[in-house]
């Protein structure tokens, strides 16, 4: 049965609290950029930041003023410049949108307008679907473009987000001295994919639908991909050799002329550069890679001999528990990979606490039940899984979410260091085209 009430655990005014946390990160991630930086390049994988920010007001008013309370738009062409499924993504630099001052008054507007008429909103619901549902459908889809501003900011070579306010970023993590190295063995069974209707918290229409899926035993890499292991891959000269790419990812790396990945450079013949921004850095061995594509994951395991996991492969590694006699997964199944208990500092690396990528072995408490680390946070982990809908999937109120990107992107797992904590859970299912790079993905393999 598919979720349609809210089901929160965060409560209306926690939730008023976490727009108001978000909406400061948002404008934080574009104060200190002028006004053509804030237009940008016209490039396929980025929006114009000074349309972004002001799309996450629209949608905001859209759901929680419009759609729910029947209120007016706030901005008579608000429509025809701000929303998403109607406003063809080439001609975003091209509208006539307002100045950043008047963008800046009509986000703070709609936030100011949405935290007064919640007392009056508290009851009403439409299809179903009540207040706490659209102000978490808000407030995530704000953290999700905060993430894709980020990741805009590395596209254009900007310098990296500086935060102020209440919310301070913590020094990266020290590296540890033991390296985590090999197989977790998962023996299989069945279990339940996605979110159980019966689960608290928000989930979006693609996890809903959890059914049973019964899995082979496999075994998975402990850590996510080093950034010291890909370049062993590059080094052996795996972007020239077809052998190891798919026919879809051949004709990728022989359009774009990739030689390695998009953000590195050779130093000297076995040492690499990576760009942090605006900034290069020596390339740190230990560290999750980021800022390969699914091609290129594919192409890695070809050449290690391994493969990338299913998604089913990869939930079941993070959410199971061995049954009392070890032949199979046990019938719980956790909303993280350490248990129930929601994100830590010392337990995943999110909300840009690190500013970067971290050693793929930090953060021992942060295992599942078979010893998998960091499946949570450091790095958007690609499968071998195309996106689609669980069988008898029904899309939510935000129709446009899911539907429209089936079939021709693949899922990824698990969050990265920039994904906020409290959005990100076992059964979060992201996606993305197999040919994008800028976003802040890497993997985790599987024996064949």
């Amino acid at each position: 049965m598919a979720q349609t009430t809210s089901q929160l655990t965060s409560t209306i005014p926690e939730l008023l609290q976490g727009l108001r946390e978000a909406r400061g990160r948002t404008l934080d991630l574009v104060a200190d950029l002028d006004d053509q930086q804030l237009m940008g390049p016209r490039l396929s994988i980025v929006n114009p930041l000074r349309w972004e920010i002001g799309h996450v007001a629209y949608f905001q008013e859209f759901w929680c003023l419009r759609h729910l309370q029947g209120e007016q738009p706030i901005l008579a062409q608000g429509d025809s410049l701000y929303d998403s499924a109607r406003v063809s993504h080439d001609t975003r630099w091209d509208l006539p949108l307002p100045s950043r001052q008047d963008t800046l008054s009509f986000m703070q507007q709609v936030l100011d307008q949405v935290i007064g008429s919640t007392s009056s909103a508290t009851n009403k619901r439409i299809d179903g679907y009540d207040l706490g549902y659209f102000l978490q459908l808000a407030l995530f889809h704000e953290q999700m473009h905060d993430e894709a501003i980020t990741y805009t900011r590395q596209t254009l070579e900007y310098c990296a987000p500086r935060f102020t306010g209440t919310t301070t970023v913590a020094a990266g993590v020290e590296p540890t001295n033991a390296q985590l190295e090999g197989d977790a063995h998962i023996p299989g069974g069945r279990f339940i994919l996605g979110r159980s209707s019966g689960a608290s918290g928000f989930s979006f229409d693609n996890e809903q639908r959890a059914h049973d899926v019964e899995l082979g035993p496999f075994s998975i890499s402990r850590t996510a991909v080093t950034q010291g292991e890909f370049a062993a891959f590059v080094e052996e000269d795996g972007y020239n050799r077809a052998e190891f790419w798919s026919e879809d990812g051949w004709r990728w790396r022989q359009t774009t002329n990739a030689e390695h990945p998009v953000y590195w450079r050779p130093e000297t013949r076995s040492r690499w550069l990576r760009r942090h921004f605006d900034q290069w850095v020596p390339l740190e061995d230990r560290f999750a890679v980021l800022h390969v594509n699914w091609y290129e994951a594919d192409a890695f395991c070809r050449w290690a001999g391994r493969r990338l996991p299913t998604e089913a492969e990869w939930e079941m590694a993070a959410s199971c528990e061995p049954s009392s006699d070890g032949n199979s997964v046990g019938t719980r199944k956790r909303v993280y990979p350490w248990g129930d208990q929601p994100p830590t500092p010392a337990l995943a690396s999110l909300d840009w606490r690190a500013m970067s990528a971290i050693d793929v072995d930090e953060l021992p408490l942060s295992d599942s039940a078979f010893g998998c680390r960091q499946m949570i946070g450091n790095t958007w982990e690609w499968t071998s899984t195309d996106f689609g809908p669980y069988p008898g999937f029904v899309p939510g109120p935000y129709k446009e979410y899911s539907a429209p990107w089936f079939g021709n992107h693949k899922v990824l797992r698990g969050g990265c260091w920039v994904t906020r904590s409290s959005m990100i859970h076992n059964a979060y299912r992201n996606f993305y085209t197999p040919d994008r790079r800028d976003v802040w993905a890497g993997f985790r393999t599987c024996a064949r």
